[in-house]
């Protein structure tokens, strides 16, 4: 369907779900590896892809119609990353996380061993440059956004609502509950890929105490630090 004159996006459903974001994924792969004349970039998120072109170079009609070609092609495997991510969960930066333990019934140390025991998938990259959207949360700590949204957390903060878990590249308002932060940079437009995940990594988190924050904060200021990881098949 058309999305202005200068994109198309090509829906797959309309829930969140690994099956869903790997169809997705696939196109976006298949797109990169064979792009339409015209096509300048695309977009994942949850449940379509955005396809951008060029309307001096193509039109929508000719890009649905290569696209309709690909989505008989399948792509080659995407080799993604599995990042290890350092994550304090320390009171300073867990704005909620007491009121995450009460609502959800289990204990502080407990929500947090639940977060960081969980390999998240990163279904899309928006809302600010380089902000992750991490599924699947596990159900016990799944919780809805919250009634009354700050106007600005730190960047960095780590948060959680519905099925989802979310990392802030920069001080941004938000309706999610603050469960702790990490001192990694998310985002730098002077890197060659700016963000630093993409759609398709995986992402675990390694809880630090608070004096190994600020530690690996000050590495990263001196640009000393790089966050760990692997790459993995899909």
């Amino acid at each position: 369907m058309a999305a202005g004159d200068t994109a198309v996006v090509v829906e797959f459903g309309d829930r969140i779900d690994r099956a869903l974001s790997a169809e997705v994924l696939q196109l976006a792969r298949a797109v990169r590896a064979a792009p339409p004349a015209g096509v300048v970039e695309v977009v994942a998120t949850f449940r379509s892809l955005l396809v951008h072109y060029d309307p001096l170079r193509t039109s929508g009609k000719r890009v649905v119609a290569a696209i309709r070609g690909l989505t008989a092609t399948a792509a080659a495997p995407r080799r993604r990353r599995r990042w290890t991510l350092p994550a304090c969960y320390a009171p300073e930066f867990a704005l909620d996380l007491a009121e995450v333990a009460e609502r959800t019934g289990l204990g502080a140390a407990q929500a947090v061993a639940r977060h960081a025991a969980t390999e998240f998938h990163v279904y899309m990259v928006g809302f600010s440059p380089g902000h992750p959207y991490l599924g699947d949360l596990p159900d016990e700590l799944m919780l809805p956004r919250r009634t009354d949204p700050r106007l600005r957390v730190k960047a960095g903060s780590i948060a959680i609502a519905s099925t989802l878990s979310v990392m802030y590249p920069a001080d941004s308002p938000s309706g999610w509950h603050v469960i702790g932060a990490t001192p990694v940079q998310l985002f730098d437009a002077a890197w060659e890929q700016p963000s630093l995940l993409a759609p398709g990594d995986a992402v675990r988190f390694a809880p630090i105490e608070l004096p190994e924050f600020h530690a690996i904060r000050s590495a990263v200021e001196a640009k000393r630090f790089a966050p760990v990881s692997e790459e993995i098949a899909s």
